[in-house]
């Protein structure tokens, strides 16, 4: 597929994250000649953490992740297929699951408890594990510690690039390195989207507080993001931590704040690449009766598809917002009620605004990056979401995509 027209000038140089190392292959899971698997080994005192969908029928790498993550410090492994989900696959999904674990256990001597996996790709159909097993000793023997963006390719399915950054903090004079891949393209909604993430860190930090951290930064990132209003069955961010920086962040706000530009960062890139996007969407809702209105406004904003053909079809028709707005469920009055596009006010006090303009409002649409901002008047309430626009790419995309 062609390169998305909002993907970033080039993929970032991402540092060696001490503790940690890489290879991809190609396993052939869906497709020939395309590398399609990735193992990370992590060195033993590693801390994992993880965020999953909340999907009811999520797939059965999901589940055992989720089971798996607690406070054990032992070395780890990390197994990421792309090209097939292993969603809905009933028992031959979890056998797929332990096929998988037990081959990296075999061939790492990493305990199977700390073998975390995850696959992406179509679901219903079954995971030709043997074909990722076949591949395990040579991703063993593959490790290097350079090879991140190798890993980054290798998770991709309608990605048109792949998904790197990276932040470095300096604590108590010693600097602390934070490297993480993503992939997400289409089904992309919130908790959390088709989204596999993996984030890396040297910084040392207890299990309970780095699983808080991320929870806490997920509600503001990759929560707060939708290109189609769809929610998958794959959904997996995982964050860990070496500690071989020996450098304890617990509590570090600095720290935080790095991690949160990263994340955000990988956040925005899926959107970016959402499927057939031409048009990166930021929309900030302010003056809601409370943080959780702001945000029913913002998203049903987000997700409504006459909104976002509007967006692709560069119409500032903002009566579509108007109508977004009603529907959200949000507290809402429409003599209160101030509607922007970028620093235009296109809408207040229940009418157009005096100082409209079709044709500024018309320059504004034909740019990548498009604001809209809505004021409820009502109270302190705020919240920012982030969307692309609706394309016939979308279309096409998804009706063809097993075929």
């Amino acid at each position: 597929m062609p390169l998305s027209p909002l993907a970033p000038a080039a993929f970032p140089d991402l540092p060696v994250i001490d503790g940690v190392t890489f290879a991809a292959a190609q396993a052939g899971v869906k497709y020939k000649n395309r590398t399609d698997v990735m193992l990370a080994v992590l060195a033993p005192g590693s801390t994992v953490a993880g965020v999953f969908t909340r999907s009811a029928t999520r797939s059965a790498p999901v589940l055992d992740c989720q089971a798996k993550l607690g406070p054990d410090t032992g070395p780890a492994a990390i197994l990421v297929n792309s090209g097939n989900s292993n969603a809905f696959t009933g028992k031959a999904g979890l056998e797929s699951v332990a096929a998988i674990t037990q081959a990296v256990a075999a061939a790492t001597g990493i305990d199977a408890a700390r073998v975390f996996t995850a696959s992406t790709g179509v679901i219903g159909e079954p995971l030709p594990h043997d074909r990722i097993v076949a591949k395990i000793n040579d991703l063993k023997a593959a490790q290097s510690a350079t090879a991140m963006t190798d890993a980054a390719r290798a998770i991709m399915t309608t990605d048109t690039f792949p998904k790197g950054s990276t932040q470095t903090v300096m604590i108590d004079g010693k600097p602390v390195q934070i490297a993480g891949i993503a992939k997400g393209s289409g089904m992309i909604a919130p908790d959390m989207a088709t989204m596999l993430v993996y984030i890396f860190t040297d910084a040392r930090i207890a299990y309970q507080p780095l699983q808080d951290m991320l929870g806490r930064l997920t509600d503001k990132t990759f929560n707060n993001i939708t290109v189609d209003s769809d929610t998958s069955t794959s959904d997996s961010l995982m964050l860990a931590a070496t500690g071989t920086s020996d450098v304890d962040v617990t509590g570090n706000a600095s720290f935080e704040d790095a991690l949160h530009t990263v994340m955000l960062d990988l956040a925005h890139q899926v959107v970016r690449d959402g499927e057939g996007a031409t048009k990166f969407v930021t929309i900030a809702v302010t003056g809601a009766a409370t943080d959780a209105d702001a945000r029913l406004v913002a998203m049903a904003t987000a997700n409504s598809p006459l909104v976002k053909t509007a967006i692709a079809g560069e119409d500032p028709n903002w009566g579509r917002i108007v109508m977004a707005v009603g529907k959200s469920g949000a507290a809402a009055d429409r003599d209160k009620l101030t509607i922007k596009l970028g620093d235009m006010v296109l809408a207040e006090n229940g009418w157009r605004a005096p100082s409209y303009s079709e044709e500024a409002a018309a320059a504004h649409m034909k740019g990548q990056n498009i604001d809209i901002n809505v004021d409820l008047g009502l109270g302190h309430g705020a919240a920012t979401v982030w969307t692309c626009d609706l394309t016939h790419e979308y279309i096409t995309i998804n009706a063809d995509y097993r075929s």
